[in-house]
């Protein structure tokens, strides 16, 4: 061996190991999309599952696609999301550095090693790289496979460009296990001896990964199921090497419809997106969980888990092979669900700058809006355009002071509102109050509840679908708004 093992041996040294290591390792592109998501968050509840550790790592060798600040974006969305790494470039850990470029001198190392055993070589073909994936790559004609290693070694010496290549053994075949997909096998022939280490010095993307896994002491490897057809390509890298595989989790394709997968390209929402149409995170990431994962056992039934729940109940056996459809109509729901969750002050706070878009009216107030709003609030992108008329009396007809099921019609509105104004004038000004002086007009006036508070809720708020009645936007308003309001009703019907 020409190759100095001393630092291959150190290099093993530094892996920890024993228990669980599951790594989230996205490429810089900008944006966090709900399959990213989802990736993030089963290998974070694997990790934590099994009381292991959860690393993060950031895959940029491919320059073409970097865009800056985008790393941000990454720390920010796990950050919200909760999903905690124990190691990782802002946090450091044993096996760092956790930045593929900044790991670069490595790889060329690694893949002279296999060329020097036989299961790599090097190439010299002036063939773009960008056809490796095409299918049109005839692994057979490459006449670099044939040189000898010294042959080919002293080519490299004089300067010459080359790539570096994995030697796919043309018989037999390779076999690989997937937790979700079972036992996989293809013959060798079908795999091409693709590209391990490029022209420029940097290694491709499936050679980066296998090194850095293994560097790293990852024992589950969580992707997506197209990555299925380059594992057997993995599993050999692995076998040359003499290094134990990980478990391999590929999940189905979370799915926009029944043919189309999720894309940015066609629109289809990232998680900032999500955030920014009203979703709140919990109701997002307990959604993304059950998109290709469902709980098993006396859990089985079960819809809504938080992360600690999530975290605990969590097996791999529970992926699905089937693809997801993302559905925002079931996110809504979910959404629905955590917002009528929260304790009211928690519901205010978030509920506040949807509030203040269109409620600017400093005396009116923020909580008891929200208390109105909670039940009947499914996004908080929602609420402006539920609660506007706080802020001014839209302009509306008088057709709305018609209702069948409230026995409201113009003549008795107007008579309604007529007894309403002095009965409301002499009242104290809290809910009780009103809700008293209201009840006991209507009984005096010999008229179920509901033909009066018809009139002065629509009155009041000139909307027919209101967050809350008659008695609460009164009060909200206040005293002196109410009664104006009331009078451009009477004026309205006269």
């Amino acid at each position: 061996m020409s190759l100095d093992m001393k630092w291959f041996e150190e290099n093993e040294a530094r892996i920890p190991k024993g228990k669980t290591r599951t790594r989230f390792a996205p490429s810089p592109t900008g944006y966090m999309h709900v399959g990213n998501l989802r990736t993030a968050l089963y290998t974070y509840l694997i990790a934590r599952h099994a009381g292991g550790t959860f690393i993060l790592r950031i895959e940029d060798t491919d320059q073409s696609r970097l865009v800056e600040d985008a790393a941000d974006v990454i720390y920010r969305t796990m950050e919200e999301c909760g999903l905690e790494h124990d190691e990782g470039p802002d946090v450091g850990g044993p096996v760092a550095p956790y930045i593929q470029s900044e790991r670069r001198g490595a790889y060329g190392r690694y893949a002279e090693l296999l060329a020097e055993k036989g299961s790599a070589y090097y190439c010299f073909c002036e063939k773009a790289e960008s056809e490796e994936d095409s299918g049109d790559f005839d692994r057979g004609d490459d006449p670099c496979r044939s040189l000898s290693y010294e042959e080919a070694r002293a080519r490299v010496e004089k300067g010459e460009p080359y790539v570096i290549r994995q030697r796919i053994p043309h018989e037999g075949t390779t076999t690989f296990s997937d937790a979700s997909f079972g036992d996989i096998t293809v013959e060798n022939k079908t795999l091409d001896d693709q590209v391990l280490m490029k022209r420029d010095g940097l290694p491709t993307y499936n050679f980066a990964n296998v090194i850095d896994d293994h560097l790293m002491g990852i024992t589950h490897v969580v992707r997506g199921s197209e990555y299925l057809s380059s594992t057997p390509k993995y599993n050999l890298l692995y076998e040359a090497f003499g290094w134990d595989v990980p478990v391999y989790v590929h999940c189905s394709p979370v799915m926009r419809d029944a043919h189309n997968k999720m894309s940015k390209r066609h629109g289809d929402p990232s998680y900032e997106d999500l955030r920014e149409q009203g979703f709140l995170t919990q109701a997002i990431l307990n959604y993304v969980a059950l998109l290709g994962w469902s709980p098993r056992g006396e859990m089985a039934e079960r819809e809504f888990f938080t992360l600690p729940e999530l975290a605990e109940v969590f097996d791999i056996g529970g992926i699905s092979k089937s693809p997801a459809i993302f559905d925002l109509e079931k996110l809504t729901y979910f959404n629905a669900h955590y917002l009528r969750s929260m304790e009211p002050a928690a519901f205010a706070a978030a509920a506040e700058p949807y509030i203040r878009q269109t409620v600017k009216n400093p005396a009116i107030s923020v909580s008891e809006i929200a208390a109105l709003l909670q039940q009947r609030c499914e996004k908080l992108t929602e609420i402006p355009e539920k609660v506007d008329f706080f802020d001014a009396l839209p302009d509306y007809d008088a057709e709305l002071f018609t209702h069948k099921k409230s026995k409201s019609t113009p003549e008795s509105a107007k008579a309604m509102l007529t007894a309403a104004i002095p009965a409301l004038e002499a009242t104290e000004w809290n809910n009780e109050a009103i809700l008293a002086a209201l009840a006991s007009l209507a009984e005096k006036l010999e008229v179920k509840n509901a033909t009066l508070m018809w009139p002065v809720r629509i009155a009041a708020a000139g909307k027919a679908v209101t967050p809350g009645g008659a008695v609460e936007i009164c009060h909200i308003l206040g005293k002196d708004e109410t009664l104006r309001r009331l009078k451009l009703g009477l004026e309205k019907l006269n």
